[in-house]
């Protein structure tokens, strides 16, 4: 079924492969007439397979609009104006006649309360429902083949028997000897309540019926209320003395009768549930199948509620059993065969309808049976709902069919085989708008449920047409019989015969002699019985012709029956070699085939092996795969990290090799830069006056061994090389940074340093040292003797190549100031130099270690920095 403006349904998996062929459940709708001409409608017919059902005004408004138009297909829509005829031959004739082959059947009513179930089923008076249409058809259909009474038995285990003829009439004595009531005759006064509803003019049959089986109908009629199921045919006598309840605390169903016992299912040994204890009453026409169905009729419970009149307070189940068992050879008798009988049956199901019980307004035992009548029917919904679920997306759930007594009964529909048909009877007013859209959903899942389509009964193998020639061959030596005079049908016509000779006898006159003279008495006599004796005679020779007749004709059928006999015999024993030779190609056929299922098997094993031989090394193949993929990624990280520790180590030496040449290159210039010193003052003392006293001690001995000085800071890396400058001040035209810093103290000495053209800082800077070419630093520290001791180290600036300013220390000045009452011997270090050499030394280290350049750097706020050339500077990427 197909619903318009719905969500849409996931989309729906392969079913598995299945042999047996299934049908879907036939789901077809009939809308109720309104009650009234001016009642609001909901639902509304498109076509002849779909209905509309749409929300009433009210609940438009109070839904904002939430319900919209809705469209429901179904096998076949039914309207208002839809006769129960037509109904009839859509829906419930296929069902009789697959009971007629031998086949089972659904037949169920779904709907609301109120909305015509029981009327569809049952009827009204001059209008029949299905249940007597059926029944009608069915006996239309097997009149003239019935059994008689007795012939089939039904045992208590859902089974049946057959009987012979003599058996049958036992029964049929035994029966009629007891005192209970009789069941009702065909004969008898059809009672005139429902006699409208089974006088059906249609006439309706099935066409093609196995003329030569013999057909037996039996009726059973339960009801389930309350969850129990009980027995409406049952005959339950009144009791005055026990109460209206009983020890099930179920209200008796009527105030004649006491409610009997509860009954139980069965499963039998073909897996068909069945009642046990069930009355099944064997009928042989549809008068009296519908009596004992009326009968049952009056026991159903009924009630009046607030939606209907009389609304069924339980679900009633009609069931028809057809046995039927195939004729001898001869077309007289039944076959004695147990396994040649066929048992079909068709349940017709009158659901209640499910109800609001805040809309019924029920109250105590009508609020209770509303329970339990919601409580099955959900229960059926959800066995449909895993039904359709498990045959759609290949689960195994299970059904819970034994949840409810109604699910549990049919359970062999939904698991076996049969045919299913559900008819939707619904109340187009707009009061049940939202259970009739609760109907209308599950009528759309109930679609989709397939059922195993049931197969056809076997053969049994005898001549077909055997019932007609057995009565042609009858009729035919009756008529024969009949043109020679002979005996035409037993006794009877033995009788007819003997009577019309005696009527042909001339009649005996009056024996009474009155007079002696009397001679006309005796002679009349005489003749009279002289025309008896030759009729008599005449008789006497043409019975003795007509014996003579019958016996010839006795021979002459003797010897057509002797040659047919041969005839047969001929054919037969062509048969029975023909039959013989195919048995032996069965046989072999047979064996092949075993040969072929060995090799199969073998084959199936073998490749059972080899399987699990693929398994496994595709196990061994993905785990090895999965190993080498880590190890493969194990294998990269290490590269990674290797190539990022060697090109860290790279880096690192490349670096400390740098800084290694640029501090060489530096030592090696200060070296080339002491030696070009030395050799300039050597020149300078060398270039001297002789008068003149010398400037500074002569260094001789510095070239007899080498200068033992500290080790020097490594320049920058680059440093422009260092201007040898000499060492007294020139200082006129020159400007001056004089850096003072804050933390010094004023000596209060009479002489003071004095520098012309000096810009005065605090702090170096790169401004103050761009204006000027000269730099000297105020340096205060404490010497050994407690004295302050003042040093003016100067030095040059210059530009460069980053664009900020540099100084190179040139010299340095020291100022000392001593206590003439304070002043100590200072012990001599421990030089092994002579003191002329030991100053020299000692300037030489001086000058040395003020070879040290202070470098700006362009931008720069933090002013001039130390910075050791030993270790350079690294340059920011």
């Amino acid at each position: 079924m197909k619903a318009a403006a719905k969500t849409p349904r996931r989309p729906v998996p392969k079913k598995p492969s299945n042999t047996s062929l299934k049908d879907p459940v036939g789901v077809y709708c009939r809308v109720r007439p309104l009650g009234r001409p001016d009642q609001e409608c909901c639902i509304e017919v498109i076509s002849e397979t779909t209905v509309q059902i749409h929300p009433p005004d009210g609940y438009r408004v109070f839904r904002n609009g939430e319900y919209r138009e809705t469209q429901y297909s179904f096998k076949e829509v039914f309207g208002t104006l839809v006769v129960q005829k037509k109904l009839f031959d859509v829906v419930a004739k296929p069902l009789v006649e697959d009971l007629i082959h031998g086949k089972n059947g659904l037949l169920f009513t779904y709907g609301v309360t109120g909305s015509g179930k029981t009327h569809t089923m049952t009827g009204s008076p001059g209008d029949g429902g299905l249940l007597p249409r059926c029944l009608d058809m069915i006996f239309n259909s097997i009149g003239p083949f019935q059994a008689k009474r007795f012939v089939f038995k039904l045992d208590d285990k859902n089974g049946v028997d057959v009987q012979c003829e003599v058996d049958a009439l036992l029964e049929r004595q035994k029966r009629d000897a007891m005192p209970v009531p009789k069941t009702p005759s065909g004969k008898r006064q059809i009672d005139p309540e429902f006699a409208d509803m089974i006088n059906v003019q249609d006439h309706c049959k099935v066409e093609e019926v196995d003329e030569d089986n013999v057909y037996s109908v039996f009726v059973s009629y339960i009801e389930i209320y309350n969850n129990y199921i009980y027995d409406l045919l049952e005959e339950a006598p009144f009791d005055p003395i026990k109460p209206k309840w009983n020890n099930c605390n179920t209200p008796v169903r009527n105030g004649d009768f006491i409610p009997p016992q509860s009954k139980t299912l069965r499963e039998d040994q073909n897996h068909n549930m069945y009642v046990t204890g069930c009355t099944e009453v064997e009928v042989k026409s549809t008068e009296e199948a519908f009596e004992v169905f009326w009968r049952g009729q009056k026991k159903r419970r009924i009630a009046n509620t607030q939606l209907n009149r009389e609304s069924s307070r339980s679900h009633s189940v009609f069931i028809i059993k057809l046995a039927q068992a195939p004729l001898d050879a001869d077309g007289d008798n039944v076959l004695q065969e147990k396994e040649q009988i066929t048992l079909s049956q068709l349940s017709l199901v009158d659901l209640a309808g499910s109800e609001r019980t805040n809309r019924t307004k029920a109250e105590g035992n009508r609020l209770r049976e509303a329970g339990n009548i919601n409580q099955s029917l959900m229960t059926l919904r959800t066995c449909i709902e895993v039904l359709r679920e498990n045959q759609m997306y290949g689960t195994n759930k299970m059904v819970p069919y034994r949840d409810s007594k109604l699910t549990h009964l049919f359970k062999n529909y939904f698991d076996g085989e049969g045919k299913v048909r559900m008819i939707v009877c619904v109340n187009p007013k707009a009061e049940d708008y939202e259970e009739s859209l609760q109907v209308m959903r599950f009528a759309e899942m109930t679609q989709e449920v397939e059922v195993a389509r049931p197969v056809d009964k076997p053969l049994c193998g005898l001549t077909p047409g055997r019932r007609f020639r057995n009565q042609a061959f009858r009729e035919e030596l009756s008529r024969k019989l009949e043109i020679r005079g002979g005996p035409i049908n037993g006794e009877t016509e033995e009788q007819s015969v003997s009577e019309m000779l005696l009527q042909s006898f001339p009649p005996l006159p009056s024996c009474e002699l009155l007079d002696v003279n009397d001679d006309q008495t005796l002679p009349k006599l005489i003749e009279v019985l002289e025309k008896r004796h030759k009729l008599r005679q005449m008789l006497s020779e043409e019975f003795a012709k007509n014996v003579l007749a019958f016996k010839t004709m006795l021979q002459e059928f003797d010897s057509s029956v002797v040659s047919k006999e041969n005839y047969i015999q001929g054919k037969l024993s062509e048969k029975e070699k023909i039959i013989a030779g195919q048995k032996m190609e069965l046989e072999r056929l047979e064996k092949k085939t075993k040969t072929l299922e060995y090799k199969i098997e073998i084959l199936e094993k073998t490749a059972t092996i080899y399987e699990e031989d693929k398994r496994n090394l595709q196990q061994e193949l993905e785990s090895k795969s999965q190993k080498l993929q880590r190890q493969a990624s194990d294998k990269r990280r290490l590269e990674a990290r290797l190539q990022g520790m060697v090109a860290e180590t790279t880096m690192k030496w490349e670096k400390e090799c740098e800084r290694r040449v640029a501090a060489k290159q530096l030592e090696m210039q200060n070296k080339l830069w002491v030696k070009d010193e030395k050799l300039k003052q050597l020149k300078a003392i060398v270039t001297e006056p002789k008068n003149e006293k010398p400037e500074r001690p002569s260094r001789e001995r510095d070239r007899e061994k080498p200068v033992q000085r500290s080790v020097s800071p490594s320049p920058v890396p680059n440093a422009p090389p260092v201007r040898l400058r000499h060492r007294r001040s020139r200082s006129a035209g020159e400007r001056w940074v004089d850096h003072k810093p804050p933390s010094n103290l004023p000596t209060e000495t009479v002489m003071q340093p004095h520098v012309p053209h000096a810009i005065t800082v605090a702090a170096a800077s790169e401004k103050a040292l761009a204006k000027c070419d000269k730099y000297m630093l105020t340096h205060q520290e404490l010497a050994s003797d407690g004295e302050i001791e003042t040093k003016l180290i100067k030095g040059d600036v210059f530009k460069t190549r980053g664009g900020g300013q540099a100084v190179q220390f040139t010299e340095i000045e020291t100022l000392k100031q001593e206590s003439p009452t304070g002043r100590k011997r200072r012990s001599s270090p421990s030089n092994p130099y002579p003191p002329e050499e030991a100053a020299d030394s000692e300037w030489t280290d001086v000058e040395t270690r003020c070879s040290v350049a202070v470098e700006m750097r362009a931008g720069s706020t933090l002013g001039p920095g130390y910075q050791h050339h030993a270790q350079p500077k690294r340059r920011k990427p």
